[in-house]
C-alpha cells in the first residue's frame, strides 16, 4: 500500500485535506481520533492520565477534561513528555492495527499532528505538510474554536516551527486562503497519489527526458529525505545512502532526477533488499547491472569488469523522478560516484566543464519523445569526457587524500 503522513501546525486545516482526501478514495486514519477513542472513559490510557496527572482532569460524569489537562501537561516540557509517553504507545498499537486492517492496494492517509516532531517521516512514502502562517492559525483557533489566546500560542510554540517542517514536507500545501481554494490543489495530489500506487503496483520505474534544468537549491533537501527512506527501508542492510549526481552539486545544472547511493557488503545483500524497495516504492530496473567500467581503473594491469557490477532500482513517484544504485562498498563504481561528486563540489573549473557537456549530450537526445532512446544518447554523449574525468579524479584524491568517509 501507498502510505501518506500528513500534518501541519494547529490550526492549519489538516482536516480539511484529510476531508477531500478521504471523500476520493484514500483510507483516513486519523490520529486525533485515536488519540480520543484511547482516553475513553473505563480505558487503560485515562486511568493512566489520571494516575499521572490527578483526578482533577477528569469530568464529573468520568470523561476527560481535556482544558484540565492541557493546562497542566502543555506548560512545560517535561509535562509534555509524560503525557506523550502514556499517549504514544497506545496510539502507535491502535494505528498499526487500523493500518494492517486496510485493503493492500490502498493509499493510505495518516493524519499525525506531531509527525514532525516525531521523525516520522522516513517511515511514509510521502509526507504532505498542511501550512497557515502563525498569526492566521491563532485567529482562527480564537475564533472559530474559542481557545484563550494564551493557550493557542502556547500550544503553537511547543510543536515544531514551520522551517522544521518545510524540511520534512515533500508536498507543502499553502492553506492561507479562503475556503475551497485548496480543494483543486488537493484533487491534482490525488491524481499523483493514485499514479503513485499504481506504479508500485505495476513495479513501474519513473523516466523522465534527459533535460537539463536550472539548478534547484531544493534538491539538497529532497535528496536528504529519500536518502532517509531509504535507510529506514534498507535498516542494517545499508553501510550508508548518499546523495551523488549531479543533483548533489550545489549551483549546477542537471536533469531533474536525484540520484542516491546504497552501499551494501556485497551484490547478494542487493538481490535481497529488491522486494524490500519495490514495496517501499522504488522497483528494480532488471535491464541495468552494472556501470561501464572507465579504462583508467584496473588490476594487475587488467581491468575487472565485474567490480562494476551494480543493481538499479527507481522511483515510482510521477512527483520526484529518483535514481537508486546500489554498489558494493570498496568497488569502483561506489568510490568514483562518492569522490566524483565531491570532486565537482571543490572544482568551479570541472563543474563548467562537465556542464558544457551535458549540455551538448542533451541536445543531441533533443526532439527524441523516446525516454529509452533519448537517454542512450544522452549517456553516450557524456561517456567519453567521463573516461578523462575519471583519471582526473584519482589524482585529485591523490592530491587531496580525499577518503569515502568525507562529506
Amino acid at each position: 500500500m501507498l502510505r501518506i503522513g500528513l500534518t501541519g501546525g494547529i490550526g492549519a486545516g489538516k482536516s480539511t485535506v484529510s476531508r477531500i482526501l478521504g471523500d476520493l478514495g484514500a483510507v483516513v486514519v486519523d490520529a486525533d481520533l485515536i488519540a480520543r477513542e484511547v482516553v475513553e472513559p473505563g480505558t487503560p490510557g485515562l486511568a493512566a492520565l489520571a494516575d499521572e496527572f490527578g483526578p482533577e482532569i477528569l469530568l464529573p460524569d468520568g470523561k476527560l477534561d481535556r482544558a484540565a489537562l492541557a493546562a497542566k501537561a502543555f506548560g512545560d516540557d517535561a509535562a509534555r513528555g509524560r503525557l506523550n509517553g502514556i499517549l504514544h504507545p497506545l496510539i502507535g498499537a491502535r494505528t498499526a492495527a487500523l493500518v494492517d486492517a486496510a485493503p493492500t492496494d490502498s493509499v493510505v492517509l495518516q493524519d499525525i499532528p506531531l509527525l514532525v516532531e516525531g521523525r516520522m517521516g522516513a517511515m511514509f512514502n510521502l509526507v504532505v505538510i498542511v501550512y497557515v502562517d502563525e498569526a492566521e492559525r491563532v485567529r482562527r483557533l480564537v475564533e472559530l474554536r474559542g481557545m484563550p489566546e494564551d493557550d493557542a500560542r502556547a500550544r503553537i510554540a511547543s510543536q515544531a516551527t514551520d522551517e522544521q517542517r518545510r524540511a520534512a514536507a515533500d508536498v507543502w500545501l499553502d492553506n492561507s486562503g479562503p475556503q475551497g481554494e485548496l480543494d483543486s490543489v488537493v484533487t491534482a495530489l490525488w491524481d499523483r497519489l493514485q499514479s503513485y500506487a499504481d506504479n508500485i503496483a505495476n513495479s513501474v520505474v519513473v523516466r523522465a527526458l534527459p533535460v537539463l534544468v536550472e539548478a534547484d537549491p531544493a534538491w539538497a533537501e529532497q535528496g536528504r529525505r529519500l536518502a532517509d527512506r531509504l535507510r529506514f527501508v534498507c535498516a542494517g542492510d545499508a553501510l550508508r545512502v548518499d546523495h551523488v549526481g549531479s543533483t548533489a552539486v550545489p549551483g549546477l545544472d542537471a536533469k531533474d532526477v536525484i540520484d542516491l547511493q546504497i552501499t551494501v557488503t556485497s551484490l547478494d545483500v542487493a538481490d535481497a533488499l529488491a522486494d524490500r524497495l519495490a514495496e517501499a516504492g522504488f522497483p528494480r530496473v532488471d535491464a541495468v547491472t552494472a556501470d561501464d567500467p572507465k579504462p583508467a581503473y584496473g588490476i594487475g594491469g587488467e581491468a575487472d569488469p565485474s567490480l562494476w557490477d551494480k543493481r538499479f532500482h527507481g522511483s515510482a513517484d510521477p512527483g520526484r523522478p529518483a535514481n537508486v544504485h546500489i554498489r558494493v562498498d570498496g568497488w569502483p563504481g561506489q568510490r568514483f560516484a562518492l569522490a566524483f561528486r565531491d570532486w565537482l563540489r571543490a572544482n568551479e573549473t570541472e563543474q563548467a566543464d562537465y556542464l558544457a557537456i551535458k549540455r551538448s549530450a542533451a541536445q543531441s537526445a533533443a526532439g527524441e519523445s523516446d525516454v529509452a532512446v533519448a537517454t542512450e544518447r544522452y549517456l553516450e554523449a557524456k561517456t567519453p569526457w567521463f573516461d578523462g574525468a575519471y583519471t582526473r579524479v584519482e589524482q585529485w584524491i591523490d592530491r587531496t587524500g580525499w577518503t569515502p568517509d568525507a562529506r
